[in-house]
């Protein structure tokens, strides 16, 4: 769903020069040797092989990351959000990223940077897909304070199966049959990890809290809503992501800050400590990083491989939400996992 303007590094085979080589008898139209040789050495032939190299060079350091802040930002909102002082501020925080994220495409979109060209659209009409963003990412910032980040990373999983059927139900795109039977799969894992995640232990009570599962679900089908809108946003004004999101941001940002004084109560300054600051700082530097990075990857290199980094994403995180776990993960989870795991991939 990505239609952006032509990537860097793009080679004009054009402008490459190519050797003359004279008909054999006429000797007048011969080249000297040390001529032909210099020719041979012409720097605008030899750059065709170095333009791929650093081309694959951009994307891999991109890709790096893009993996890096992606799961980075997962376990540092993670642990935000579970200091008191930030524990129900979680509206403040998806306002916070869109201010950075519009700040951000902003620069970008100058025309010093140059990454891309901006296209604004009417406020009135941005409206609606921009409410949805900030009800989705506030759904999903509840959602991470009250579950574990294993769970929260394998809930997103559903996102597919939920676009699948809303596309289903408002546009008659039918799923592929030979997608079912991985789909069954996955929700069957992502329903295992819920019901085992979700019972209380004895140590330190339940990980995933009975309101961590249903701003999961519901962070879901907010997501799934988002979705479908994007492609259709694409289509009628013929946007890029990078111009639809410079359109979306500021809205969300707008929308938001007139519902923290109803929805939050702002902590103490003094009460919050340093450590904290630094995190929230963090946070928005690979706020950053994710935007940019996505962009760049599925624009140089396709949708299907911004899915399959997707796929090492969410590998990572759940491993990393296994590992620095306090508490024993069932059998029937680490099950639950694997299924939901391999069906995605399928």
């Amino acid at each position: 769903m990505i239609y952006s303007p032509q990537s860097p590094g793009h080679h004009n085979d054009e402008e490459c020069g190519s050797t003359h080589f004279p008909s054999a008898g006429d000797p007048e139209e011969t080249l000297p040797m040390e001529k032909y040789n210099a020719e041979l050495k012409d720097p605008g032939v030899d750059d065709t092989n170095e333009v791929p190299l650093s081309r694959n060079s951009r994307f891999l350091i991109w890709t790096i990351l893009n993996v890096i802040s992606t799961v980075g930002i997962v376990f540092t909102n993670k642990a935000i959000m579970s200091d008191l002082s930030f524990r129900n501020r979680q509206i403040s925080l998806a306002a916070y990223h869109f201010c950075i994220t519009g700040a951000t495409l902003w620069i970008a979109s100058l025309r010093f940077f140059s990454v891309f060209t901006p296209k604004y659209v009417n406020l009135v009409q941005m409206a609606p897909i921009a409410a949805a963003m900030a009800i989705q990412v506030v759904l999903q910032n509840l959602s991470l304070a009250h579950s574990s980040v294993m769970f929260h990373q394998l809930a997103r999983l559903l996102l597919t199966p939920m676009v699948g059927l809303l596309n289903y139900i408002l546009y008659r795109v039918k799923i592929p049959r030979a997608a079912l039977v991985p789909l069954v799969l996955l929700c069957s894992g992502v329903a295992i990890v819920t019901y085992y995640d979700s019972l209380p232990t004895a140590d330190n009570g339940s990980t995933t809290s009975t309101w961590g599962v249903i701003f999961a679900l519901t962070a879901v089908c907010a997501s799934s809503i988002y979705t479908v809108w994007i492609g259709f946003y694409h289509k009628r004004f013929e946007l890029s992501s990078m111009q639809l999101l410079l359109n979306q941001a500021p809205i969300s940002a707008g929308i938001l800050l007139c519902a923290i004084p109803w929805a939050e109560t702002s902590p103490s300054v003094s009460t919050v400590p340093s450590n904290i600051w630094s995190l929230v700082l963090l946070s928005g530097i690979l706020a950053c990083f994710v935007n940019l990075s996505q962009f760049y990857i599925v624009d140089a290199a396709g949708a299907v491989s911004g899915a399959v980094i997707g796929q090492l994403k969410t590998c990572i995180i759940v491993g990393l939400g296994w590992a620095w776990s306090n508490h024993p993960v069932p059998c029937e989870s680490v099950l639950g996992i694997m299924m939901a795991l391999i069906g995605m991939s399928m």
